[in-house]
Order: C-alpha cells, then structure tokens, then sequence
C-alpha cells in the first residue's frame, strides 16, 4: 500500500481532535447539529480535507470543552497542519511525557535506535532512568519518579511486539550510571530483554574507532501507512524529521553502524562481559 502523505502535526492535530469529539459522548452528526455545521465540514476537517478557518476550529474544541492549554496546542498545530519537519521547543528542559513520541511509538511497526552514551529508553530499568534524570539536576523529586513512570509504561510498546533494533555504543556498557551495581543489574536485563524475537541489540565496539554515528543518539521510527520519521532528541527541545532527503541521510547512517556493529552472538557475548 503506499505511503500517504501527512505530517507529524498533522497527525497530533487529528489524533487529539478525534479524542476531544469521542470525550463528548456524542456522534459526529449530533455535534454538527449543536454547532450548526453540514456533517460534511466536519468530515472534512477530519480527513485533512481542509474547509474550515481558524476560528470554526476554536468553535468546535470550545464545544468539546477541553483545556485551554490544549486548545492553545491544537490551534497551533492547525496553522501548521501541512508543515514537514518540527522543532518543538520545551523551556527548560524536556518534557516529562515526550506526546509526540510516544503517540508515534504506538503506531510505529519498526523501531530502530541509535544509543552512543547512554543505554536506550525503551531498554532502562527504573534505577537505571532513576540516575538519568538525578544527574541532569533539573526535575524535584516527585517529577523524577513520575519521569521514570512514563517511561516504564512506553515499554509497554513490546506488548505489541514491536520489531525494535536497538545500536548501542560500548561505552554505553562500561559509563557506571547509577553506580555498578545498577549498570551491572541494567546490562542483565539487555540480555534478558534478548530473549523476545523481535528485538535485536547490538554493540558498536570501541575498537571500530571513528564511525557514521558521532554526531549523536537518534531515533528512526517506520510504518504501514505513512513514510519513516526520524527522532533528535537535545536539552530542551525535540526535533522531528520528515522531510525524505534528511530522512535518507539517518538511513545511511544506521547502513553504516550495521556494517562495524558486532554480529547477534558477539554482542550477546560483549554485554554478558561486562555485566560480570
């Protein structure tokens, strides 16, 4: 089937919107009657059809009821709907449930990671998230566990068996986050973690030297229906790539880690090192 087009935004847009109508309790045509619209605008909006202005949006999320902070967030993205690529910006530091990750993580059918300095977040224990987010200093306690909550709860992504390939660097396996015994109880878990068919971990050695990867972590997420999106995650904002040529490039660049990265067995085998 190939591939439709849309956007990053363009999904969060109709992805948020339909949950805002559902929350109503009511069907599409009896919300057409209240605001005094043809059932047809409506399904127009939906489909990214277009139709609609500004303000007929602000009347609809103001019949929905929903937060203002969340009728601020969807106006926005109306603007946009269309726009490749985003730069979301979060303030201080990152947000405590990345939205526009997770709601993509759901609907992805391959995961695809690249981890140069710490182990990836879909693969860490709670202590290990724990010690990630005391080192950064920026988040009082109370956040901190609600932080290592959410992310505990992205992995419940494997319950759908998601085909994941996760790269890590090996001096991943050897920076003591949290201390040894926590770095030590994380590599045990890699391995246990092995164990499910459709996950792939392997080490990029140290002694590979220089390699495609330096310029940092990144995410490439693919799917049935819509075209790859490639994750970049900074100190307080979160890049989304959309665009196909900047796309290419993190594929050429995952092409090149696969060539220096240790087979299954000797990865399997390097972790199992370092966790003993």
């Amino acid at each position: 089937m190939p591939k439709r087009f849309s956007t990053a935004r363009g999904r969060e847009f109709g992805d948020a919107l339909r949950a805002a109508l559902a929350a109503t309790g009511m069907t599409a045509r009896e919300i057409c009657e209240k605001i005094d619209w043809d059932p047809g605008k409506l399904s127009d909006l939906m489909n990214g059809k277009g139709g609609c202005t500004e303000i007929d949006v602000a009347i609809l999320l103001s019949f929905c009821r929903i937060a203002p902070e969340e009728r601020d967030h969807l106006l926005h993205l109306f603007r946009q709907t269309d726009a490749k690529d985003w730069w979301q910006h979060h303030g201080a530091t990152q947000p405590i449930r990345p939205r526009t990750f997770i709601e993509h993580l759901r609907k992805a059918k391959k995961f695809i990671g690249w981890s140069p300095l710490a182990v990836s977040g879909l693969l860490q224990i709670p202590d290990y998230t724990r010690a990630v987010c005391l080192a950064a200093g920026k988040s009082k306690p109370e956040e901190i566990e609600e932080r290592v909550a959410i992310r505990q709860n992205m992995q419940e992504v494997f319950r759908q068996r998601l085909d994941c390939v996760f790269y890590l660097h090996e001096q991943v396996l050897l920076l003591p986050v949290g201390g040894h015994s926590v770095l030590r109880a994380q590599l045990h878990h890699l391995l246990e973690m092995w164990v499910r068919p459709y996950i792939d971990i392997r080490v990029v050695p140290t002694e590979a030297g220089a390699h495609a990867g330096l310029a940092g972590a990144f995410t490439m997420m693919e799917f049935d229906r819509i075209e790859p999106v490639v994750f970049v995650e900074a100190e307080n904002s979160s890049l989304i790539i959309e665009a196909p040529i900047a796309v290419e490039g993190y594929s050429e660049v995952l092409k090149s880690l696969e060539k220096i990265a240790l087979g299954a067995e000797e990865s399997r085998r390097r972790i199992s090192q370092h966790a003993t």
